[in-house]
């Protein structure tokens, strides 16, 4: 309930004055009398009793007027939530050497670990430089040997941590292995399909549209692609031809090994972990970037750098119906009036 001209309820200060002239005005009018023995015991009439009825019944209809005056209206609103997002696929690798040391806030864990506190704060915010992802498609794929859905894409991303926490580092020594290639090609033929998924969730509701403004897998893994039906650069090739951009993210240490060519240049990548050739050729083939991250913090800083290059954009419009209830208030106040008047020209009519 609101009032379009609350200003009107000012009238209402005048109705104290109007009772002060009609009850606290002093009568100088008498009639002389011999004795007062004839007034002994006077028998107060039902007419004497309801003698200030006409007026208790002009102020409530006053106050209804004033009520009628300030236009009370009921609204309803409807609001409709037009959101651009970006569909991500975040490609995590879990293979065995992802359980080596990393710093997170100071305190050593495993890379692992370490990956998936940061991607809960690149998600959710962490009230610096990760703002979160509220109106983004999100889903998880992971990899060793083998890629596997750890979570289709969604938009409810409170059930997204529960999924995180249940990737665990490879215990079985015939599924370790590091697929980048199977596991982008896995992220990517989820993405392809991301406006179906969108249809069937909006499908009974028409209160908001979702449009999927781009398309971005985040792949991060410490290691070189060793297993898997497709290379890293036939997946990257596949995934740009479904306009899908690849943002690649090397975890460890950043080792120079520029001065090194030929045969012996690719043996030092794998001794070393990352494949940082593979990976920039990855994110050049699909338009996105490159990063290394040696620790918690720097990682923290590649994200706020995909936060700054991917927007999402949501719009709410917002609609109120009004419902005028003025004739709630008039109405009963113009019956209180024409109780009045025939109050007083009637049962309750005072003689001079």
């Amino acid at each position: 309930m609101r009032f379009a001209t609350p200003w009107a309820f000012l009238a209402l200060l005048l109705i104290p004055l109007l009772l002060y002239v009609q009850l606290g005005r002093k009568k100088n009018q008498a009639i002389k009398f011999s004795a007062i023995s004839l007034f002994r015991g006077p028998v107060i009439s039902w007419r004497q009793r309801l003698s200030r009825l006409p007026l208790f019944l002009r102020v409530l209809a006053l106050i209804l007027l004033v009520t009628a005056l300030a236009r009370p209206q009921q609204g309803i609103e409807k609001k409709y939530d037009i959101s651009q997002g970006i569909a991500i696929e975040m490609v995590i690798d879990r293979s065995s050497s992802m359980g080596q040391e990393m710093l997170f806030n100071n305190a050593a864990t495993t890379r692992l670990d370490a990956v998936k506190k940061v991607f809960k704060e690149f998600v959710k915010g962490n009230n610096r430089e990760l703002t979160g992802r509220p109106s983004d498609l999100i889903g998880l794929v992971s990899f060793a040997r083998y890629p596997e859905t750890v979570c289709p894409l969604t938009l409810a991303h409170e059930a997204l941590n529960g999924f995180m926490d249940n990737i665990a580092l490879v215990d079985n020594r015939s599924e370790d292995g590091t697929s980048i290639g199977d596991g982008i090609a896995l992220a990517a033929a989820r993405l392809q399909k991301a406006e179906e998924v969108m249809s069937k969730e909006y499908k009974s509701d028409s209160s908001g549209h979702y449009e999927i403004k781009s398309k971005i897998i985040i792949l991060l893994t410490d290691g070189a692609h060793n297993a898997g039906d497709l290379t890293p650069v036939q997946a990257a090739k596949l995934a740009a031809g479904w306009g899908i951009k690849i943002y690649t993210i090397g975890i460890g240490e950043d080792i120079d090994l520029s001065g090194i060519q030929g045969f012996f240049a690719r043996m030092n990548r794998m001794a070393q972990g990352v494949d940082k050739k593979t990976l920039q050729e990855v994110a050049d083939i699909t338009g996105g970037t490159f990063r290394m991250a040696d620790d918690a913090d720097s990682l923290r800083t590649i994200y706020a750098e995909i936060d700054r290059l991917e927007k999402s954009k949501i719009e709410s419009v917002r609609h109120i119906d009004y419902a005028e209830h003025f004739p709630f208030f008039a109405i009963p106040a113009l019956i209180l009036l024409i109780a009045e008047t025939v109050l007083r020209a009637t049962l309750l009519r005072k003689i001079p």
